[in-house]
């Protein structure tokens, strides 16, 4: 699935974020500032902010994505309204993380790190959200649910529909 981000629906947005990148252009160090920035501000990269930044700060594409895709934290599509960290950490990938992480890819029809085409559902795996004793577990926009089975995933996906 594409999702196209459209320049004239978010032009306020964007002329608040081209400002931004205006009054900081000069500062050593900025382009990691200007994608935390354009992240918060958008909810992801789309390619054509990408494309902002690099004519803005006068930096290669290339430097762009390459840093982009460096950090984990940097996402290239949308989140949906309800996201979904699925804990792959040790304790609970021992306990079935996996299989909770595939219940939830078949539930929404999405895979790991993608994005329901109606954007009300993103699936992030991730590798501990610190509650180990309650594993396997998952958080839907920092909600934990906890000892979780297979057979729980789709009364909670119901529950955010």
């Amino acid at each position: 699935m594409e999702f196209k981000f459209d320049l004239k629906e978010n032009k306020g947005k964007l002329d608040k974020f081209r400002a931004f990148i205006s009054e900081n252009k000069e500062k050593k160090g900025i382009l990691m500032p200007v994608l935390q920035k354009a992240q918060g501000e958008f909810g992801y990269l789309p390619a054509e902010i990408l494309e902002v930044i690099s004519k803005d700060l006068k930096v290669p594409i290339s430097e762009v994505y390459g840093v982009a895709t460096f950090y984990s934290q940097f996402s290239f599509i949308p989140k949906g309204k309800n996201n979904i960290s699925v804990c792959l950490g040790t304790a609970c990938y021992v306990k079935g993380g996996e299989k909770i992480l595939e219940e939830i890819e078949s539930v929404l029809g999405i895979q790991r790190g993608g994005t329901t085409p109606d954007l009300k559902f993103s699936i992030t795996p991730t590798r501990c959200l610190g509650a180990c004793g309650l594993s396997p577990v998952i958080s839907i926009n920092g909600k934990i649910y906890g000892e979780l089975t297979v057979k729980d995933i789709k009364g909670i996906i119901k529950d955010y529909r």
